[in-house]
This record gives structure tokens, C-alpha cells and sequence, in this order.
């Protein structure tokens, strides 16, 4: 008779154990939390004074503390930092955080990782109105950002209305959605290829997407919508998170599925159509920033606001290098597309492989 040695396995908590196991897990995961949602705040801080800083006319940081705190008066320091860069900067913060904040309030309701609103039309709808109004109307500034967003709500709403049946599903929304969005480019297409060359010249900063074009007016009315946004996001936060569940979990959970679907997505077309009306379709930020956010959470609470993090921080690092690090400046839809293209690629072939398209 042989014995067999056997290794001891980990030990097994005690039913007395089980609350405090809990409770460390909850901490950890808040730790967690804290940390990421920080050190994204810190990046953006630091990237928004770095686009103070830089230029054709370097600024010294206590110089820009004090231009932008109204601390001491210097007009030819005050003139570059609160004249020409701080508008462009907070164009990128708010963009950012909008287009970050839309997007993943997106791919959770639709459960998908390809629901943009980059391809479900909100974008190329608001180019559409922008372009029309410039090459047809003949408008110009605040107009024309008032178009960009008149077309943002009505292809957003027109998508959700299309792919209402008894609900809406990701699936079918994103079909409608890119389907949506290829008519609006064609208009756009058509409309530029007829018009003259300086309103087409025009035309085609609203299709490619700068944050330098925006005015007072719409910076002011995209920030109100951010601050009204916040309470909202988290009054919705818990319908979101039943959301994520599936329709019948939700339900048990006490939340009204098609009435909080229809709030969150309500709420993230109007984002997304300010965004818009500030700054052009800002290509593929609204895509990666929710993906960004929850690698570095984990499992951990707070994507809602990492992901409006990571949306601002990859809006102010491409404005940086479009403006100052490329042999040409160059408006900052063209790096954001650069780097997204291949991020859209490889999200194709994984989603593909693990059968998450739909």
C-alpha cells in the first residue's frame, strides 16, 4: 500500500471571512479607480499647459499660470495665450471630453465595440449641414456651427428612429447607422465637388474636423452642455450599468429599459452634436477612448469618466502634434484618422474572431 502525497490547497475562507474579503475587494477596486481617473487627469492638465506653452513664440509656464489666473497684465503675452491658443486648447478639452464621454455611453448601450458615432451618421450628418449651409446658404462663423448641429440632431435622431422596432438593438443600429452615414458623405461629396473653390476650401475644414475653428459662442454652449451633462451622467450612470446586463436583467433591476436607452442616447447625440459644431467630425476618438478607459480600469467602477479622460487627452495630443510636430500644420482630424484607421483594423479582425460584431 503506497500513500500519495497530495499538496495542500490554498486555504478556504470562513463564512466570517467572506465580509471582509468583500470589503477588500471593494477597496482595491476604488483604489484602483482613484488612481487611474488621477493620473488621467494629471495628463490632460499637463497637455493643456503644454499647449499654452508651445508655438512659434514659446511661453514660460509661470507665464501662462498668470495670463490664464488674470494674476499680472502683459498684452503681448496675454494676446498669444488668451487670444489665440487658450480658445484652441479649450476647444480640444471640451471636444475630448464629449466625444469620449458619447462614445462609450454608446458602445455600452448598443453593446458593441464598433458603435461610434463616428459610423452611425451623427458625424457625417453634422458635415453635411455645415457644408450645405457654407456652399448653398452661403453662411459663415456661428451659422455654420448652428447648421453642424441642426444636422447632428436630425441624423442621430433619424437613426434611432429607423432602427426602432419594438426597441432598439446594436446590431440593427449600427447597420442603419453606417448606412446613414454613407448617404450623408455622398451629399457632402456632391455638394463640394459643385461648389466654387474658396467655399469648398471651406467646406472641407467641416469634413476633415480642426478644434481651431471655433468661436466663443460655441465653445460657451459646449461646455454648458458638459456641465449640465454631469449630473446627467450620473443620475444614469446605475440604468447604464443594468444596461450592460441585457434588457431582462435591467428589468429586474427596477429600471425602465426603453426609457433609460432613450435618455442615454439622447443625451450622448447632444454631446456629440456640439462636439461637432465645434470642432468638425473629430474621427475614431469617440471609438478608442471608451476601450482605453476600461484596459485601465479593469474591473474596476468609473468608466464613464475615464473614457471623457481619454477622450481629451488623445484630442490635446493630436492638436499638439498636427500643429507643432509635423512639417506641416495640419488640421487635427487628420492625426486622430492616421492613428484610429489602424486601431479600427485591428478591432475589425478581434471582434471577428471573438464573435462580438453582432
Amino acid at each position: 500500500m503506497s500513500a500519495t502525497a497530495t499538496r495542500p490547497g490554498p486555504p478556504v475562507p470562513s463564512s466570517a471571512d467572506v465580509p471582509a474579503a468583500l470589503a477588500a475587494h471593494r477597496h482595491r477596486l476604488q483604489r484602483r479607480t482613484t488612481v487611474v481617473l488621477v493620473g488621467l487627469s494629471v495628463v490632460v492638465v499637463a497637455l493643456f499647459v503644454t499647449m499654452l506653452m508651445v508655438g512659434s513664440y514659446r511661453l514660460p509656464l509661470m507665464d501662462v499660470v498668470v495670463s490664464v489666473l488674470h494674476i499680472g497684465h502683459d498684452p503681448a503675452v496675454d494676446f498669444v495665450v488668451q487670444g489665440i491658443r487658450l480658445p484652441v486648447a479649450l476647444a480640444a478639452l471640451g471636444v475630448g471630453l464629449a466625444l469620449g464621454l458619447a462614445g462609450v455611453v454608446f458602445q455600452t448601450l448598443l453593446a458593441n465595440p464598433l458603435a461610434s458615432p463616428d459610423f452611425v451618421g451623427v458625424s457625417s450628418g453634422a458635415s453635411l449641414f455645415a457644408a450645405g449651409a457654407i456652399i448653398v446658404v452661403s453662411l459663415s462663423g456661428f451659422a455654420t456651427s448652428i447648421a453642424a448641429l441642426v444636422g447632428a440632431l436630425v441624423s442621430g435622431l433619424l437613426v434611432y428612429a429607423l432602427a426602432w422596432r419594438g426597441g432598439v438593438t446594436g446590431y440593427r443600429f449600427i447597420l442603419i447607422g453606417i448606412g446613414i452615414s454613407q448617404f450623408m458623405l455622398s451629399l457632402t461629396g456632391y455638394l463640394v465637388a459643385r461648389a466654387d473653390i474658396h467655399a469648398a476650401r471651406e467646406a472641407m475644414t467641416w469634413i476633415i474636423g480642426s478644434v481651431g475653428m471655433a468661436d466663443a459662442g460655441t465653445l460657451r454652449a459646449l461646455f454648458v452642455v458638459l456641465l449640465l451633462s454631469v449630473p446627467l451622467t450620473g443620475l444614469l450612470a446605475r440604468p447604464l450599468r443594468g444596461l450592460e446586463l441585457g434588457d431582462d436583467s435591467a428589468s429586474a433591476l427596477g429600471i425602465r429599459v426603453e426609457t433609460a436607452r432613450w435618455a442615454l442616447m439622447t443625451l450622448a447625440i447632444v454631446l456629440v452634436a456640439f462636439a461637432t459644431a465645434a470642432a468638425g467630425p473629430i474621427m475614431f476618438v469617440a471609438l478608442v477612448a471608451g476601450p482605453v478607459a476600461h484596459r485601465l480600469l479593469g474591473p474596476a467602477p468609473g468608466a464613464l469618466a475615464a473614457s471623457a479622460l481619454v477622450g481629451a487627452a488623445l484630442v490635446l495630443s493630436s492638436e499638439l502634434v498636427a500643429a507643432h510636430l509635423l512639417p506641416t500644420a495640419l488640421p487635427t482630424g487628420v492625426v486622430t484618422g492616421a492613428v484610429g484607421a489602424p486601431y479600427l483594423l485591428w478591432l475589425l479582425v478581434s471582434v471577428n474572431r471573438g464573435g462580438r460584431g453582432g
